[in-house]
């Protein structure tokens, strides 16, 4: 018998933002779905254009610092890092070995910081509000120590070419055996507050919750080599199985003097071992800050080259530098002309990088799930269009 009208279906095209709450900034995502199946999805960006890198090009060299702190605005210091060492490697300098043990310390320790919010979002996107709520409350004991050492909460312009502009206030570091009580005011406290109470009740709430497991369990999967294919990196890439970390395997920097591991998920990562694997890494960091901080509670000395021009004239050339990012991998090609001001900086963001999966990732399964698949990715919109 023909098919009747009404017996006739229809792919039904609707739009995911641009100011959906779940989007993690001003993302537009076109999804078409067949009842609530997603059959194919295409994200669409441009509404935040930061003009990061042209302004770069009009600014001295220590200028563009503040500017970097505002692409992945979550991970500020990260940012920081890659850009002066990419700009210390055009000039061939190195930092004081005191410098290069507190941008690790401050690294890692941002990590964690950009790891909270991260999971807490995504938990918040899937209905568990108590989860992010516990995420802002220990982000802000971490701001408090962050606010201390360099002025800012959030953005900080701390590190400079040659080293960081202030050493560690005193007494920030605190000891060994500071507890809860001293989580917002010393390093130690607040590691000591993350090992005992705050992983273990993420354990709890979430990574072990049967309803969050169903949530994201088998849910867009993202096998090893469509992973390596499409250019994923960090805690994205070792969701997938691919045991590979910039400090570990390309170490830069001092990260070489640290022992830790890299946690990674099954071959086909799906988005609870994308969330897993964020959980293992704040293990990893907290284990690589108590070495730093133990290091430089028994080693004074210089934060800074002495002597260095204010606004260096790095020689004419080019470099490409990456570190290993929260959210993967962040890559700076920098090029002098010879003068104060950088020629070219060209920006790798691991988060425009997989942002590129979701058309990958998303046919097949339900349009609720976008939710889950964009808070695994953990992507920010301010270094996807800087």
């Amino acid at each position: 018998m023909p098919v009747t009208t009404m017996e006739q279906t229809k792919e039904l095209l609707i739009n995911m933002g641009p100011q959906h709450p779940s989007t993690h900034g001003v993302l537009r995502i076109l999804v078409k779905l067949d009842g609530e199946t997603m059959t194919w999805a295409q994200p669409d960006i441009g509404y935040l254009h930061r003009c990061f890198e042209k302004l770069s090009e009009n600014k001295m060299y220590p200028q563009v610092i503040p500017y970097t702190d505002r692409t992945d605005y979550l991970s500020a210091i990260t940012n920081e890092h890659a850009y002066v060492l990419a700009v210390e490697k055009l000039l061939g300098i190195q930092p004081p070995e005191r410098a290069e043990y507190i941008r690790v310390l401050m690294a890692e320790f941002q990590r964690i910081c950009s790891h909270l919010l991260g999971l807490g979002s995504m938990a918040l996107d899937l209905g568990a509000v108590s989860a992010f709520l516990y995420a802002w409350r220990d982000r802000e004991k971490m701001y408090s120590i962050f606010e201390r050492i360099t002025g800012g909460r959030m953005l900080y312009n701390y590190f400079r070419i040659g080293g960081v502009r202030n050493d560690l206030p005193e007494g920030i570091i605190g000891t060994p055996q500071d507890g809860r009580d001293k989580a917002d005011k010393t390093f130690w406290g607040f590691i000591n507050y993350l090992d005992s109470y705050v992983i273990p009740e993420w354990d709890v709430l979430l990574t072990g919750n049967r309803i969050f497991q169903w949530r994201t369990q088998g849910v867009a999967p993202l096998s090893s080599q469509d992973a390596i294919a499409y250019g994923a990196s960090g805690p994205v890439l070792r969701a997938s199985g691919v045991k590979w970390d910039l400090r570990k395997n390309v170490p830069y920097s001092i990260y070489d003097r640290f022992e830790f591991d890299i946690p990674v998920g099954k071959e086909n990562g799906d988005c609870f071992d994308r969330w897993w694997v964020r959980v293992e890494e704040m293990r990893q960091s907290s284990r690589i800050v108590k070495q730093a901080l133990q290091w430089l509670a028994e080693n004074p000395g210089e934060v800074m080259v002495p002597k260095l021009q204010r606004y260096p004239k790095p020689p004419p050339g080019e470099v490409y530098v990456r570190v290993e990012g929260s959210r993967g991998e962040v890559g700076v090609h920098l090029v002098s002309d010879g003068t104060q001001k950088p020629y070219k900086v060209k920006w790798r963001s691991p988060a425009f990088t997989h942002l590129q999966l979701i058309p990958l990732l998303a046919p097949g399964f339900k349009v609720a799930d976008m939710i889950a698949i964009i808070g695994s990715l953990d992507i920010v919109l301010g270094e996807v269009d800087r």
